[in-house]
């Protein structure tokens, strides 16, 4: 089966010039121009992408990724038509997986568009592999740190015995760190070996990652005791 791609723009001229290639790839692509729209799209057909502008009527690309993220962990690749470091922040915070700034050369969008999906591809082929519920855990698949209990062969991360709800990347992040406890690791490798040496995104992108796990393990994340800065160099995973 095709992936299937929801492309979001009210530009028209630029919609169906990037439905056209995009299917020229082998995707499966659906189209909207609106915000209202695309959410409902995203919600009924269940996209493995979605290119997604900022500015949009009825409901803004924001807002529209803000609601997604409620529902669903697909992959967001924002377009905006500024090169405003807020736009690329704000979408990053409000869930965005990338973003491309327009105008932008269709062979870049497509290698975006194919990194992303390649992530989600790896993300499910790990899933598939992890051994049924029934079986019991060995050892070295259960990582203790105090009352943080992540057990990667069902792949379920526990705090204070209750589960954790984590998207896709910020369960790799949180593994990655929990597996070198205690070794720094700068923003470029954790990009490299979280990301994937392909990712064309920026390192803010860890920074943004790093303040959610915080908001989820830390008792106080303004004041983080497990994932701590070291100004400079990095981040290290205390446990």
């Amino acid at each position: 089966m095709p992936e299937k791609i929801l492309v979001v723009d009210d530009e028209v001229t630029l919609l169906e010039t990037l439905s056209y290639n995009l299917k020229k790839q082998g995707y499966d692509v659906e189209m909207a121009s609106d915000g209202p729209t695309a959410l409902e799209l995203a919600r009924s057909n269940h996209p493995d992408l979605i290119v997604l502008d900022i500015m949009l009527p009825g409901m803004d690309g924001f807002e529209v990724c803000r609601k997604i993220r409620k529902d669903m962990n697909t992959p967001v690749l924002m377009l905006t038509a500024r090169d405003d470091e807020i736009d690329r922040v704000v979408g990053l915070e409000v869930g965005a997986d990338d973003y491309l700034t327009k105008p932008f050369s269709m062979r870049e969008l497509l290698a975006r568009v194919k990194a992303l999906l390649r992530r989600v591809r790896l993300i499910r082929e790990e899933l598939a592999t992890v051994a049924p519920a029934a079986e019991p855990t060995a050892p070295q698949q259960v990582l203790a740190f105090g009352s943080l209990i992540l057990d990667l062969s069902r792949h379920e991360i526990r705090l204070d015995n209750l589960p954790l709800a984590l998207k896709p990347k910020e369960y790799e992040l949180l593994v990655y760190f929990a597996q070198h406890r205690g070794i720094v690791l700068s923003r470029d490798h954790i990009l490299e070996n979280v990301w994937g040496w392909d990712y064309t995104g920026d390192s803010r992108t860890v920074d943004v990652h790093i303040r959610w796990l915080r908001e989820k393990i830390e008792l106080d994340p303004s004041i983080p005791t497990r994932l701590v800065t070291v100004r400079g160099a990095g981040y290290r995973f205390e446990g």
